[in-house]
């Protein structure tokens, strides 16, 4: 069996992706895509959130958005969801998103940068306008 460094997986992962740039996560919510927050919740208290993106962490990922698993999540219709994942700079999303793809998932990919280019940026409300989370809010609201 052949062994590959973490370099060369990632660099095999991202041949396969047509990953997202911050500038483009506005227009690819437009069409409909989910973004997913893959990060820790340690990570995620430490360096902030992202409104409108979905929460599921790395270590349950495959299972919530197969839409052939039995832990899988509601919107996890069929193998046409574009899931854009993000983690804090781009790699574990990367990772993350190739597997998806093994899984049937062709539209997966990851946002270039992750969180920090999102920040960086000033697009960390880029969410907040998505169907899912307007339903997400409305609904707290009236509890």
């Amino acid at each position: 069996m052949s062994r590959l460094t973490i370099d060369q997986m990632l660099e095999n992962a991202r041949a396969r992706l047509r990953r997202v740039y911050v500038y483009d996560v506005a227009a690819a919510l437009e069409r409909g895509a989910i973004l997913v927050d893959i990060r820790p919740a340690a990570q995620r208290v430490r360096e902030g959130s992202l409104p409108g993106a979905l929460v599921i962490e790395r270590n349950v990922l495959e299972w919530r958005l197969d839409p052939t698993s039995s832990a899988r999540l509601s919107l996890a219709v069929d193998h046409d969801v574009e899931w854009i994942i993000f983690c804090s700079e781009g790699y574990t999303s990367s990772l993350a998103a190739a597997a998806l793809q093994e899984l049937g998932l062709h539209r997966a990919s990851d946002v270039i940068g992750g969180y920090q280019a999102l920040k960086s940026a000033g697009l960390l409300t880029v969410g907040v306008d998505v169907p899912h989370f307007a339903r997400e809010v409305h609904a707290l609201a009236s509890l």
